[in-house]
């Protein structure tokens, strides 16, 4: 699969296969349908055996999954601000803190947008970033992210996670959301203390097709007229390219988040006992 790294998954698609709902959180995208294949693609490279359920709330007000009907709930990208009061993003806000009220335990999974979404719901401040990240980058694994992702091979790659990264907004502060610790340093990712919730800013449901579909975000993101045709402008378009082209980790992420799910992750004590509702 270009632009993703290799390594055995053998354990991994020898294990049970896994419901998982996804929520598409863009408004009126024309990429969804790709996202939804992107989403496909990663996670069925990983676990073919794996179920995926596709939620559109930003469409429609009342397309959210059962929690009980599912091992794993993502809530991924969306194309608008998360502090904003639209009565849809406002729903979602609703679904995550009922889940994490009354479904305790329920393994949410949070990526951009759903990563921004959640810290805000639990005290986390979000700012605009003084240069976007587009393309794939590297964070490096905090100790409770080496420890999680201690089945891959992550020290040589000197305890660094790379994904892809499409976002102009962040997860700001010094100190992560209330309830949890950091996986990947700079705010890249979190676990929540009670194991149920875990958020990546960056997207390991991305390849590199994907990723390149709005690739004339970088133009208006960076100051340029998106009409502009200079040579300036083109330059930057093809170095995001060859960024959005880079080898990623996505699999290796998505192995993880699996192997959290079901329970097989061990070395996480952080204050586990302590419920999200504690946080809110």
């Amino acid at each position: 699969m270009s632009g993703q790294s290799q390594f055995n998954l053998a354990h991994e698609r020898q294990k049970p296969p896994l419901k998982i709902a996804v929520l598409l959180n863009s408004y009126r995208s024309p990429f969804i349908q790709d996202i939804r294949e992107s989403y496909v693609r990663s996670i069925r490279n990983v676990s073919p055996s794996c179920t995926l359920s596709f939620f559109l709330p930003a469409e429609n007000a009342e397309d959210f999954p059962d929690p009980e009907e599912f091992d794993l709930i993502v809530v991924g990208g969306g194309n608008a601000d998360p502090r904003k009061k639209h009565q849809w993003i406002l729903r979602v806000h609703k679904f995550i803190l009922d889940v994490v009220t009354n479904h305790p335990g329920k393994k949410i999974c949070g990526i951009c947008w759903g990563h921004q979404t959640i810290a805000l719901l639990f005290g986390g401040v979000i700012v605009d970033m003084d240069v976007p990240e587009l393309g794939v980058t590297e964070a490096k694994l905090t100790p409770l992210g080496k420890r999680f992702f201690a089945s891959y091979p992550v020290e040589e790659k000197q305890g660094l996670v790379r994904l892809q990264q499409h976002h102009r907004r962040a997860v700001g502060g010094n100190t992560p959301p209330n309830g949890f610790s950091e996986l990947l340093a700079g705010n890249q990712a979190f676990l929540s203390h009670n194991g149920s919730v875990i958020t990546f800013q960056g997207h390991p449901e991305k390849d590199a097709h994907c990723a390149k579909l709005r690739v004339r975000d970088a133009l208006r993101w960076y100051g340029f007229d998106p009409a502009e045709k200079g040579a300036e402008a083109e330059e930057v378009l093809r170095q995001v390219e060859r960024d959005m082209e880079r080898q990623h980790d996505g699999a290796e992420i998505w192995a993880g988040v699996f192997d959290w799910v079901r329970g097989d992750v061990k070395g996480l004590e952080m204050g586990m006992g302590m419920t999200m509702q504690q946080h809110l």
